[in-house]
């Protein structure tokens, strides 16, 4: 077709102070063959009734009612409704650029099937963005201008949940939002990951990222980094793992006793390492924890490091490159 048509899945629940602005942003697209599948998931303000007055002034806005709870089967219901060749994703408090749906549908035309489309995000909030989400902002963009975003993806999440655009049946291959694992974003951009996508490199800005206190990402229970970490043990473990190899975490803070916790629980044996003399030599779990050193004297260790300090980063990319072990293959960071 030359001109397919783009389903735009659109969760919302509570967010009339910023929906009419979200669904103009859609409305002014330079590309008009698209619809919109709003799912109303229990609002108790005046969202359902935006939502409503726009699918009254244009027919491509299509809204529905969740009778299930909460994001994930919001997105089951969007995308049980959707007609698209194409299909993409928005967030109901924030803002497309005019050009986002036209700049993603010509790189996947070109590209083909097995592609990923992102855009670069910019954050924005009424009191100004805090440190971490520029550092977030800024580490994103950089992995999506060059459409590396799978190399790091067991630091975080390596694709802007509201801002990425597949082919149908490439969202199906990837079992679309079936599983009930939280973060939603988070596992479909390892689902991505794990079918073999290519992320289509992109250097302009598609995305305008609202952050405020009340937004979903910062209050509900499913966003915390427990989840985060859950997901990245589990597909660290399903995609990666090898058991001839020697399992190794790197680091004794708090994310590195989690994944020490979980393995223990799960009888799978590891090695813990880490530079601190005070813990160095303790028993912790039913593993002593030894000086990374000893990782000089291991054979095809494969590495899981929960260092989040950069400079500390630094210095284990260093270590590991002295040992001519490669990122992202004998070694990956989980933060």
């Amino acid at each position: 077709m030359v001109n397919p048509l783009v389903s735009i899945l659109i969760p919302f629940k509570n967010v009339e102070e910023y929906l009419e602005e979200c669904l103009e942003s859609i409305r002014s697209q330079t590309y008009q063959n698209w619809e919109v599948l709003a799912i109303n998931d229990h609002s108790d303000d005046n969202s359902l009734a935006i939502a409503e007055r726009f699918s009254q002034l244009d027919n491509r806005f299509k809204i529905f009612t969740n009778t299930e709870s909460g994001i994930i089967t919001a997105l089951r219901k969007a995308y049980k409704h959707s007609s698209g060749e194409f299909i993409t994703r928005m967030d109901a408090d924030d803002c497309m650029t005019k050009d986002r749906i036209q700049t993603m549908l010509t790189s996947l035309k070109e590209k083909g099937e097995g592609s990923l489309a992102i855009g670069q995000v910019k954050y924005f909030a009424e009191n100004g963005v805090n440190d971490g989400y520029n550092r977030y902002e800024k580490w994103l963009n950089q992995l999506t201008a060059d459409g590396t975003n799978f190399k790091e993806i067991y630091k975080e999440c390596v694709i802007p949940s509201p801002c990425w655009m597949v082919h149908k049946t490439d969202l199906d291959l990837c079992g679309a939002f079936l599983p009930d694992r939280y973060p939603e974003d988070y596992d479909l951009a390892f689902r991505f990951y794990e079918k073999g996508l290519t992320c289509i490199s992109c250097n302009k800005t598609l995305h305008y990222w609202r952050d405020y206190d009340t937004r979903t990402s910062r209050t509900s229970e499913h966003y915390a980094q427990n989840y985060f970490l859950e997901i990245k043990l589990h597909y660290f473990l399903k995609l990666e793992y090898n058991p001839n190899n020697t399992l190794v975490v790197w680091g004794a803070g708090k994310k590195g006793k989690a994944i020490a916790k979980s393995l223990t629980e799960n009888n799978i044996d590891f090695k813990w390492v880490c530079d601190n003399p005070k813990k160095i030599g303790k028993d912790i779990y039913g593993v002593k924890l030894i000086h990374y050193s000893e990782l000089q004297t291991i054979e095809n260790p494969q590495s899981i490091i929960t260092v989040a300090n950069e400079e500390e980063q630094m210095s284990i990319k260093f270590f590991f490159t002295e040992l001519k072990k490669k990122p992202a293959e004998d070694y990956h960071f989980f933060c």
